[in-house]
């Protein structure tokens, strides 16, 4: 027939039946203690309140890199302005001074052609 089933009436001396006792032991169904749900709900609210804190620490360091960012980028907007308006200035005086020496010239030119047909 089949292997003989033994009884847990049997001898307890056995080199097997006290792994089995320490083991049915170990997995026994025991109550939580009273205080741990106090230390898991602690835990859990210390594990919200520094995800939490990392998530603002995260969020000001994104905030300040962008104003960094946004300072940059204004600061070479400013300097971009400044130099074409030097720019704008200088040819401004380049073509003033041109006007001038064309005037100039031109003055010079009436002179010589003014002379040119008194000795004629």
């Amino acid at each position: 027939m089949g292997p003989e089933r033994r009884d847990d009436a049997g001898p307890r001396n056995e080199p097997g039946s006290d792994f089995e006792r320490e083991l049915r032991q170990a997995l026994e169904r025991r109550p939580a203690p009273p205080s741990l749900k106090g230390k898991v709900l602690n835990r859990r609210r210390r594990q919200n309140t520094e995800r939490l804190r990392h998530r603002v620490i995260f969020l000001e360091r994104l905030a300040a890199s962008l104003v960094l960012a946004a300072a940059l980028g204004g600061a070479f907007a400013w300097r971009s302005a400044v130099e074409r308006r030097r720019g704008e200035r200088a040819r401004a005086e380049v073509f003033t001074a041109l006007r001038i020496a064309s005037h100039a010239l031109d003055a010079m030119n009436a002179q010589l052609a003014n002379r040119e047909q008194d000795s004629k």
